[in-house]
C-alpha cells in the first residue's frame, strides 16, 4: 500500500509540469493601429509638445523599435503587409483601394486555426469595392469579429458594419466610440478564457487635422508649435496650424490607448497580453516642402512601434537599433505566441529578439514605392523609388540612379543629401550592393510602376495613378 501512494505520488510530480503546460493559455494580442502617426510626433520619443502621456507610459514598459519604417509608406500597401507577411509586390497591394486577394493566408486565418478569437474593429481599407460598401464575412480575411468600414476620415459622422449590410452609425467622435467597442469584447473575452487576437484600427491622425473634439484642440494653439528645422520658411504658418489639429487627434487617441490598457489590467488579462502599437505610415507634415506619405523621408517611412511583451516579460522597457518592417509583423507576432509561421510569409520573425536573442535581420531594410499615386503623383513629383533604411542610413535610387544619401546620426533633420558626393562615395558603393543583393533576393527588378499596375490588370487614372474609388 505505501509502495502504492509513492509511486502515485511520483507520477503526479512528474506529470503536473506537462499538464501545467498544457493548460498555460496562450498570449492574447491587442494590435494597436493608428493612422498616418509619424515616429516623431510623439512624447516617448523626445517630442514635449505632443501630450501622450499613456503611450508613454506604456513606452516604458514596452520594446520600443526606434527604427521601425513602413516599408511602402501608404495606407494599403502596410495593411497588406501586416495581414499576410509579404511585401506589396508580392501580396499585390501597392495602390490604395485594391482587394487583398482572397487566396491570401492571413494572420486572422492562421490565429483562428490555432484557437484564437479574432476581431477587428475600425478601418479596413482591403476590400477595393469602394469606401463605404459592406464587406461580408468571406471578404474579412478570417476575422470573426467586426465592426469595421473600407475607409473614412469623417471622424465625428462615421459608420461601420457588423454581420449585415446595415449601416450603423459611431455615436460621436469615432475613435472613442470604437475604443468603447474594443472595451466590451475584451471583458467577453477575459470571461470566456478563450485566447484573442484584437486589431483596433483608428483612422486618425491622418488628415483632416481639426476635427478632434474641441477639449483636445484646446490644447494646442499654433504659435505655440515648434516645427522641425526642415520645414520651409514659407510653409512654417501652414505647419503649425496643421500639427495643432495633427496633435489634438494624438491627444485623443492617446487616451483610448490609456482606456484599452486600464480594461486589460481590469479584467486580469494584462499580464497575458501582448500589446503593440503603431501606425501604418507617417506624415510629412510640411519638413522637405512636402505633405502626407509616400515619400522616403524619415517623417513619412519611420512609425512608431512599441512591443509590450506578456507575463513578467513586459515589467521592464527597452530601445532597440533593428530595423523593423511592415511584412515583420505577422511572423513577429506568431512567433511570440509559439504559432507556425506560414510558408508563404517573406517577413523576419523577432520574436527571439524581442525577448533578448539574436537580431535576424542584417541592420537594413528595403523601402519601396512601386507606382507613385495620389497625394504624390507624378505632377507633384511622385516617382518609383528603391532603397534602404539602416541603423544609420537612407539611402535611395529612382529608375534614373542615385537620388537620395542621409547619415541620419550626423544629420538626423534629412538636411545634407550625400548622394554622388566624393566624402560618401565608399558609404554610398556599400549601401547600392547591399540594395542590389536584397532586391535580387526578393525578386524585384525595379521596373516603371506602369509594368507592376499591367501585371496585376489595375485600371488607374492616367493623370494621378489612382485606382478609382466611391465614397
Amino acid at each position: 500500500m505505501l509502495i502504492r501512494i509513492s509511486v502515485l505520488f511520483l507520477l503526479c510530480f512528474v506529470m503536473t509540469p506537462a499538464r501545467a503546460q498544457a493548460e498555460k493559455q496562450q498570449p492574447n494580442i491587442l494590435f494597436i493601429l493608428t493612422d498616418q502617426w509619424r515616429a516623431q510626433s510623439i512624447g516617448y520619443a523626445g517630442n514635449e509638445q505632443v501630450k501622450t502621456p499613456n503611450i508613454d507610459e506604456l513606452a516604458r514598459s514596452s520594446v520600443n523599435f526606434k527604427n521601425a519604417v513602413s516599408g511602402c509608406p501608404v495606407c494599403c500597401p502596410f495593411r497588406g503587409s501586416l495581414m499576410t507577411g509579404q511585401r506589396p509586390l508580392t501580396h499585390g497591394v501597392f495602390l490604395n483601394d485594391v482587394q487583398l486577394p482572397a487566396k491570401s493566408v492571413t494572420i486572422a486565418e492562421v490565429m483562428n486555426q490555432a484557437g484564437y478569437e479574432t476581431g477587428f474593429i475600425g478601418k479596413w481599407h482591403l476590400d477595393g469595392r469602394g469606401r463605404t460598401a459592406f464587406t461580408p464575412p468571406e471578404r474579412r480575411q478570417g476575422f470573426e469579429f467586426w465592426r469595421a468600414l473600407e475607409c473614412t476620415h469623417n471622424y465625428n459622422n462615421s459608420f461601420y458594419y457588423a454581420d449585415s449590410p446595415e449601416r450603423k452609425t459611431w455615436e460621436g467622435y469615432d475613435a472613442f466610440a470604437q475604443t468603447r467597442v474594443a472595451r466590451q469584447f475584451i471583458r467577453t473575452q477575459s470571461k470566456a478564457g478563450q485566447p484573442f487576437l484584437l486589431v483596433m484600427s483608428y483612422g486618425s491622425p491622418h488628415n483632416p487635422y481639426h476635427t478632434a473634439p474641441p477639449e483636445y484642440q484646446s490644447m494646442y494653439e499654433p504659435q505655440n508649435i515648434r516645427l522641425r528645422p526642415n520645414v520651409p520658411k514659407d510653409q512654417q504658418a501652414a505647419a503649425k496650424k496643421e500639427l495643432a489639429g495633427y496633435y489634438a487627434h494624438c491627444s485623443a487617441l492617446d487616451d483610448c490607448v490609456g482606456d484599452l490598457l486600464a480594461t486589460l489590467k481590469e479584467t486580469g488579462v494584462d499580464q497575458n497580453t501582448i500589446v503593440v502599437f503603431t501606425s501604418d505610415h507617417g506624415d510629412m507634415l510640411h519638413s522637405h516642402g512636402q505633405i502626407r506619405k509616400q515619400k522616403p523621408w524619415d517623417e513619412s517611412l519611420r512609425v512608431p512601434m512599441l512591443f509590450r511583451l506578456n507575463g513578467t516579460e513586459h515589467a521592464q522597457g527597452r530601445t532597440v537599433d533593428a530595423p523593423i518592417n511592415s511584412e515583420d509583423l505577422m511572423p513577429t507576432l506568431l512567433g511570440l505566441c509559439e504559432v507556425k509561421i506560414p510558408a508563404s510569409v517573406e517577413g523576419l520573425d523577432f520574436s527571439g529578439y524581442l525577448r533578448g536573442g539574436e537580431n535576424p535581420s542584417d541592420g537594413a531594410t528595403v523601402i519601396t514605392c512601386p507606382a507613385p499615386f495620389g497625394e504624390w503623383q507624378r505632377s507633384r513629383g511622385g516617382k518609383e523609388y528603391r532603397g534602404l533604411r539602416t541603423t544609420r542610413y537612407t539611402y535611395v535610387r529612382d529608375l534614373k540612379g542615385p537620388w537620395l544619401l542621409y547619415d541620419n546620426h550626423a544629420d538626423p533633420f534629412q538636411q545634407r543629401n550625400l548622394c554622388n558626393e566624393p566624402s560618401a562615395a565608399t558609404v554610398q558603393a556599400e549601401l547600392n550592393a547591399l540594395l542590389n543583393k536584397k532586391l535580387a533576393a526578393q525578386g524585384d527588378q525595379f521596373l516603371p510602376g506602369k509594368k507592376y499596375i499591367a501585371k496585376f490588370g489595375y485600371q488607374v487614372d492616367p493623370k494621378t495613378g489612382t485606382v478609382p474609388y466611391t465614397n
